[in-house]
This record gives C-alpha cells, sequence and structure tokens, in this order.
C-alpha cells in the first residue's frame, strides 16, 4: 500500500470532495483509498486563528494544494509558511478570476514559484493524488530507511481490548510490528503491538505511511502530541538549540535577545527563548541560539520554522538550520 500526505489550504472543509472525513482537531484528514494507493489530506481547521493548525498541516505534508480565492494576508501567510518549511512540491488552485500573472511577483524567490496551476476538478485532482501516491512509494521503497524509523505522534488514546493507540505519520525511515522505539523526549520505550494503514493491518511502514501504532508497555497519559516513536539512535532532544537563521524578506528588524518565538518541528509547535542573537553582515541570517522549557526533538540538521505570535499580520519570521 502507498500513501501520500497533502496539505489542504483552502476554504474550510474544501477537502470533503476529496476524501472521507477521519480525526478531526486543530487540524482535519481526509482519506482517500483506492485499490493499493491512499492519500491522506489534511486541512487547518483552527487557521487563521491558529497559526499552530497551519504550521502542522504543512510540516506533516508531501506536497500542498494552495487554493487563491483573494490576495490575502492569509495568502501571505501561507506562502511565508510553505517557503520556511521547504515544501517544494504543489500546486495552486486560483479561483474569483485570479490570473498566474497576479501572484507571480508575490510568489517570485519562493518554492511556489514551481507549483503547478491546475483547474479545479474534483475528481482529476483525485486521480492526479493517487498516481503521486503510486509513484512516491516507488521512491520510498527503494530507499527505505532500514528499519530506522521515526513517528511523530499527533493524537493518542485508550482503545478498549487494545491498549493504547497512536496517530502519526512516518517522517523517515521505516517501522516493522514488534520493534522497540525511544519515545523521546521522555526515558521510555514502547513496542509496536500492531500497525494499521487505513484501517488494514500491516506488518510494516514506510516515510509517508499514515499510522495508527497499538503500542504495549507505556500508557496513554505518559504520551503527548509531538512525542516522537523512533529507534533511530541520530536522533536528538535538547532545550537548548543553536542554527542559522533565515528571515523571511518582509521581517522588518534584526530579532532581539529576550523575545518569545515559536519553533516548529514535525509535530511539535513549543515556545522558545531567544537567548542570543550573532549577526555578522544581513541581520536576516544570524546565528540564534534558544532556550526551550521542553525538549525539541529533531534530526540532526533540521529545518525548524520559527513564529511570532505577537506579530500582528506577520507572524511566520523564517527558518533555522539546526547545527
Amino acid at each position: 500500500m502507498s500513501n501520500l500526505t497533502v496539505a489542504v489550504l483552502a476554504p474550510p472543509d474544501y477537502a470533503k470532495d476529496l476524501g472521507k472525513k477521519g480525526t478531526i482537531s486543530d487540524i482535519t484528514f481526509y482519506n482517500l483509498k483506492k485499490g493499493e494507493a491512499t492519500v491522506t489530506f489534511i486541512e487547518p481547521t483552527r487557521y487563521p486563528e491558529k497559526l499552530s493548525s497551519l504550521f502542522y498541516a504543512v510540516s506533516m505534508s508531501d506536497s500542498v494544494i494552495l487554493v487563491v480565492s483573494e490576495i490575502s494576508a492569509s495568502f501571505g501567510e501561507c506562502v511565508l509558511m510553505i517557503q520556511c518549511a521547504g515544501k517544494a512540491k504543489g500546486y495552486l488552485i486560483l479561483k474569483n478570476y485570479i490570473t498566474p500573472d497576479q501572484i507571480a511577483p508575490l510568489i517570485k524567490g519562493t518554492v511556489l514559484e514551481h507549483y503547478e496551476v491546475i483547474e479545479e476538478d474534483m475528481v482529476g485532482l483525485r486521480e492526479k493524488m493517487l498516481d503521486s501516491a503510486v509513484k512516491q512509494t516507488a521512491h520510498e521503497k527503494a530507499h527505505d530507511g532500514a528499519g530506522k524509523g521515526v513517528v511523530p505522534v499527533d493524537a493518542h488514546f485508550n482503545v478498549k481490548g487494545v491498549g493504547v493507540v497512536v496517530l502519526g505519520s512516518v517522517a523517515q525511515g521505516a517501522i516493522k510490528k514488534h520493534d522497540t522505539m525511544k519515545v523521546l523526549p521522555t526515558e521510555k520505550t514502547a513496542q509496536i503491538r500492531s500497525i494499521q494503514k487505513h484501517d488494514d493491518d500491516a506488518d510494516s511502514a514506510i516515510r509517508g505511511d499514515r499510522v495508527g501504532l497499538a503500542l504495549k508497555n507505556i500508557e496513554s497519559e505518559d504520551l503527548d502530541r509531538g512525542f516522537v516513536l523512533t529507534n533511530d539512535p541520530s536522533i536528538k532532544h535538547a532545550t537548548t538549540i543553536t542554527g542559522k537563521a533565515q528571515l523571511v524578506k518582509y521581517w522588518p528588524a534584526p530579532l532581539k535577545e529576550g523575545m518569545v518565538l515559536y519553533a516548529g518541528y514535525w509535530m511539535q509547535f513549543l515556545p522558545t527563548r531567544l537567548e542570543k542573537v550573532v549577526a555578522e553582515g544581513d541581520w536576516r541570517m544570524p546565528v540564534l541560539t534558544l532556550k526551550l522549557e521542553k525538549d525539541l526533538v529533531y534530526p540532526p540538521g533540521a529545518r525548524v520554522v520559527l513564529h511570532y505570535l505577537e506579530g500582528g499580520k506577520l507572524r511566520v519570521v523564517g527558518s533555522l538550520e539546526l547545527e
């Protein structure tokens, strides 16, 4: 079975014509299945009220569908989020007589320059995404992670007769039934009792797969959204992180020590205080040291998205390449 995860940045419930509604919270999942191909569509249900909702949807996605109904602050914020998260694959659907020439200057120099402009045809769009799912999985199977998997948790609960179940997507590598996984940032471990993909039992899952995992040796109260299940020893966690930042071109002034920013990575959206700023030359490319109250879990070279929730209409600060 193959899976593609697609962020749908559009008016509310736009994806209801693309898949069957699944889990609903600040992000809503819609599932599409045909034969061995599956697509998971994610809508940021609480955006624009909650910026984290937009971040989670974009962060978890393999590609993005951006529906442009008007040139607005939300459109600009979506462009900045997609750019900072480095989502290079995607599609633009233009409505209300908006033309490619109108948005060209607004996406110039961003990954969206290379997005395909497509018609609003739901049947054709479903087929296009299913086809992409098959192609992506062929690539992933050829480059799987030799069993070293990473699954960020986006939901967890108890199921009667089953025990603890977590929902998430395989972010890296591959996992197998009976694997013992670290539960970062805690010191605990858990064993995968069973794996489900789109309600079907499976023995394994690879990068891109949306999974439900039944776990043993851990309780639901030991888990939280953003925790990471992994058997990859290279995955780190820390409350102090340092890296080279790249601020968005609209950011008005140099960052100042003491500012409270939010660091986004995988299913984590954590408050952090800016402890040190070193800017040699271009102030839009400083080296930052951030102090967090909770551990951030990340692989070497991770690209973290920085947010400033007191920023009014400009809330996406830029990205940070961790050391």
